[in-house]
């Protein structure tokens, strides 16, 4: 395969989703932990990608059946058979190689808590065999992005206790008012999108048993939900507000109104879903610029 094939079968333009997040958490750790940048945020991208191929590559593998049933994905490359899936557990297997060394670069504790991200992958496209539960099962696989890249600088600084909250005279969890709530609040909209993504496969899905959200529940309870998860994510983003000033905060309220505004006016797009991927991919870059900027602008600056 060549290289545009293999960005074709992981969805390459998915990672816009996760990316800006990822970047977040590293530059909250930064400014937290007042950490030097350096080669770590290099080992931190290789890792992301990583993760995210071998998210993928397990989602195409384990639901090739599905796939193959349904119209909207019978072109997939393992549904189809333009692909085998021989090759499809090597780039799964590549990629797993690219998370572990990345995070074995990073250090010990990144490394050791690598499982974690990976379970996630495996059990999530079985989740939708189950229960509609799945989407906030997708979101919490994306709520680790922002999360890794935190726990990779804080482990930097202060090892096992950046996750553990065991220091040596007191018990202090570093993440709870930072990171946490950025990583609930990603998970929450990442939940919210794919609700929405899944009214695509309605009829696929109840055919095949498949328990979406939208297969579960009517139009009405999907839009509503959907406006109530938004809600929340904004609520976990103002609470964590990683800055002073009124630049995080402020963006995230106008995204939150943007992602509302499209699920509520969907109806009046040609194509709501191309709609509802740019509003919500622009959410996370939207909120990373705001971030650079609030910090940008908190850099003091020497008086000669």
């Amino acid at each position: 395969m060549d290289v545009k094939q293999i960005m074709s079968f992981i969805k390459i333009e998915h990672t816009l989703f996760s990316l800006p997040f990822v970047l977040i958490g590293y530059f909250i750790a930064h400014d937290q932990f007042n950490s030097p940048p350096g080669i770590d945020l290099l080992w931190i991208l290789l890792a992301a990608v990583g993760a995210r191929g071998l998210a993928m590559a397990l989602n195409r593998i384990i639901d090739r059946d599905i796939d193959a049933a349904n119209p909207r994905t019978q072109g997939r490359h393992l549904a189809s058979g333009s692909m085998s899936l021989r090759t499809a557990w090597s780039l799964a297997g590549g990629f797993l190689v690219l998370l572990l060394v990345s995070a074995g670069m990073l250090n010990q504790v990144a490394l050791m808590m690598a499982w974690l991200p990976v379970l996630t992958f495996v059990v999530y496209p079985y989740m939708k065999r189950y229960t509609w539960l799945c989407h906030f099962w997708l979101g919490l696989c994306l709520g680790l992005a922002p999360a890794g890249a935190w726990v990779a600088v804080a482990a930097d600084v202060h090892g096992w206790a950046a996750v553990t909250g065991m220091f040596p005279n007191e018990t202090n969890f570093l993440w709870a008012p930072t990171i946490l709530p950025i990583s609930i609040g990603v998970m929450l909209w990442i939940t919210a999108f794919d609700i929405n993504y899944a009214r695509m496969d309605v009829e696929s899905d109840r055919e095949q048993g498949i328990h979406s959200f939208p297969s579960t529940f009517d139009d009405k309870t999907t839009t509503r939900t959907t406006v109530q998860l938004t809600l929340l994510w904004f609520a976990c983003f103002a609470i964590s507000d990683p800055m002073d000033g009124i630049w995080f905060l402020g963006a995230a309220g106008i995204m939150a109104v943007v992602n509302i505004w499209v699920v509520l006016a969907r109806e009046k797009f040609v194509d709501f879903q191309t709609v509802l991927f740019r509003a919500s991919m622009l959410t996370g870059w939207v909120l990373l610029g705001s971030l650079l900027l609030g910090l940008s602008v908190d850099v003091p600056v020497g008086v000669d």
